[in-house]
């Protein structure tokens, strides 16, 4: 029943005969001279406008790979900085070696523009319409029931804080804008400078504190309200929020476990998982099954195992829709996108060998040769959410019309100059593709409508937090202690710390605690903003340069790397399929008994070993036009500069050390502090 419930950002277009003045209301939102403070006295069109903000945010957020990077919308450009994707052409701009960015005109434009009559969806705008809701309608609005007015301003205190910081993670401090006032070129009282990051950080707290205390861990009707924010959802926040800010990137004093900033993210996780357990909170499931099936285990009101319209691993989800009109849901494309070809879907994600050879073994330990990886064989013995992660040759891969369907991702050529020719069109530049959050009962004439929630911030995530911010305080014992939840929930034996072994200092914890993060929440948007924060490129920023993270961590920066790929290709060169349909009957199930599981492993590897072999893939993954390319991410893009088109209309703005002002004149704000 939950593909007919809206996700709240459809409101735009639905059920028009609610009201007559809602088509009306919803067009004077879009000018700030034509709505006016009687919009509070109305419960109708006061939610409304709290939709609105909600439409304003994720609208445009359709896959879990996706962050928001320029007015409202979203794209994987960050994630395709990581090593999670191959870029397959051309690199990503910041991590190419042959670009160097520092001007304003360069800088990243997340932060909007001109401010005009019309109201556009910026940041700014966000935080207006969040400001103007909770100055107004404790007074204007007070006829509303307390109730009502409480969760409206808890909603909006929540999106002050989410935006204020995303902004922050993008330019480090920003101007603190925290009551309404009207556009002046004369006025020289609103022109805020810029608050520093310690100042946003406390600020963002505060809000999620305050939206904390006036929403519910659970709204009462999940039919009409799940998918709006909760005090859960403020407080796994908060502890978000603390944990970045007590991380290298802005935290100069990081690397001392009395430091008060890992104090006050570790208080704030620990508040969060006493709130979250309470109310019914925490890890879906106690099986790697079932850890795999997380992301579709919803049924809002449908009488299925979840009707009460939860998920408890889910803090915080992006509702979508398998409705096929634009106005009446928003989908996934997720689904369509991680299909092959021979499923009708786009084509699938190449897995970069990387992240093939990063999960742990079925034992926990690290996949190295001393303790027995062999990577021609990648698929073998592995942590159980390696197989709910990626698909391979002969993987059980399910669609609506035929549940044991698999495929296989290998290629052939006539000789060695003959164009290679891929097992059902599946081109992939690896043997395996990303599966990950994909639904085994999703209809493959439809994948492009698919219905598949987004886990913006799931329970797991919060317990990392947790054990991150003890490994920093040198307290291994109780890092080792989350980290085997972790790893417990999905069967891994708890012998040798659940295969995490003994480690041996703080920064072995805090490595560990990265490394489970790369595993546990691969392909769900979060790779990229560790790297960010821990400064994992270089180790350095431009405001904290010697911070040495990677060196300290024991970790190789990813500048200077590249992704690489493989095929698997018929040993002997054919002109014709070389594999059988006997062949290729072959089913990997991991949810089958383990006996069987491990004779399908045999018999795939027995195939590679008769029919395949290792081939580098034809050309480079990462490349400027045809010249192959290392990674080079710039210690002054940790944080943009504000661009030039701010800067211009606002002078009293300074911009960020490593960047240069609108006269091109060298930044000096330190925007990590």
């Amino acid at each position: 029943m939950k593909n007919k419930i809206l996700y709240l950002v459809a409101f735009v277009a639905t059920v028009a005969t609610i009201t007559g003045c809602k088509k009306d209301f919803l067009e004077d939102m879009k000018s700030y001279d034509k709505y006016d403070e009687s919009a509070f006295t109305n419960e109708t069109l006061t939610g409304y406008y709290i939709d609105r903000l909600y439409n304003y945010f994720f609208v445009n957020y359709k896959s879990p790979l996706q962050y928001e990077t320029t007015l409202g919308s979203y794209d994987d450009s960050k994630t395709r900085l990581t090593e999670e994707i191959a870029a397959n052409g051309t690199v990503g701009n910041y991590i190419n070696p042959n670009k160097n960015f520092m001007l304003a005109t360069d800088a990243d434009a997340y932060i909007g523009g001109a401010l005009t009559a019309s109201i556009t969806n910026t940041p700014y705008t966000r935080i207006r319409l969040a400001n103007d809701l909770i100055d107004k309608i404790d007074g204007i609005g007070k006829s509303m029931s307390q109730n009502f007015r409480n969760t409206a301003k808890g909603q909006m205190y929540y999106f002050r804080a989410l935006q204020y910081f995303y902004l922050v993670r993008a330019y480090g401090g920003v101007p603190l804008i925290l009551k309404v006032s009207d556009a002046s070129i004369t006025d020289t009282s609103i022109r805020i400078p810029r608050s520093t990051a310690t100042q946003c950080f406390a600020q963002i707290a505060q809000d999620f504190d305050s939206a904390a205390a006036l929403l519910p861990a659970k709204w009462a009707t999940a039919s009409t309200d799940y998918g709006r924010f909760t005090s859960a959802a403020a407080l796994a926040m908060k502890s978000r929020v603390l944990l970045t800010a007590a991380s290298p990137l802005f935290n100069a004093d990081w690397d001392n476990p009395g430091n008060a900033k890992w104090q006050a993210a570790l208080d704030a996780g620990l508040k969060a998982e006493i709130a979250l357990t309470g109310a019914g909170y925490g890890l879906y499931g106690s099986t790697a099954k079932e850890w795999g099936e997380m992301t579709t285990a919803f049924d809002l009101g449908g009488g299925g195992a979840n009707s009460s319209g939860t998920n408890k691993e889910a803090i915080f989800t992006v509702l979508l829709s398998t409705n096929t009109t634009s106005s009446a849901g928003y989908n996934n494309g997720w689904e369509n996108t991680i299909r092959p070809k021979d499923y009708n879907g786009g084509g699938g994600i190449s897995v970069p060998k990387a992240m093939l050879d990063l999960f742990p073994l079925a034992n926990g330990a690290r996949p190295t040769a001393t303790n027995g990886y062999v990577d021609t064989f990648f698929f073998e013995n592995r942590d159980p959410r390696f197989y709910r992660t990626f698909a391979f040759s002969g993987s059980k891969w399910g669609i609506k019309t035929n549940a044991n369907k698999a495929t296989f991702f290998y290629r052939w050529r006539p000789s060695a100059t003959g164009t290679a020719v891929y097992y059902g069109s599946n081109s992939t530049t690896s043997p395996a593709v990303v599966r990950k959050m994909s639904n085994p009962t999703a209809d493959s004439t439809a994948f492009t409508y698919s219905g598949t929630d987004i886990f913006e911030y799931r329970y797991a995530e919060l317990l990392l937090n947790i054990a991150e911010c003890y490994a920093a305080k040198g307290d291994i014992a109780n890092c080792i202690t989350y980290l085997g939840k972790i790893r417990a929930r999905v069967g891994i034996p708890s012998a040798n710390n659940y295969g995490i072994g003994t480690l041996s200092s703080k920064y072995a914890a805090i490595e560990a605690c990265l490394y489970e993060r790369r595993v546990e929440l691969a392909y769900e948007g979060k790779r990229y903003w560790d790297i960010h924060r821990w400064m994992l490129y270089d180790g350095g920023s431009s405001t904290n340069p010697s911070a040495n993270t990677c060196s300290k961590l024991g970790l190789t920066p990813l500048n200077g790397t590249n992704r690489t790929g493989y095929y698997w290709q018929s040993l002997n060169y054919v002109s014709a399929d070389p594999l059988t349909a006997a062949d290729r009957n072959i089913l990997v199930d991991p949810d089958a008994a383990t006996a069987t599981f491990n004779t399908q492993i045999a018999a795939l590897k027995a195939l590679y070993k008769a029919k395949f072999v290792m081939t580098p893939v034809d050309q480079a993954l990462d490349r400027d036009g045809s010249t192959p390319v290392n990674f080079l991410f710039r210690q002054n893009y940790y944080l943009s500069g504000i661009p030039g088109t701010v800067l211009s209309l606002n002078p009293w703005l300074k911009q960020n050390i490593g960047w240069q002002d609108y006269s091109g004149i060298a930044g000096t704000f330190n925007a990590a502090e």
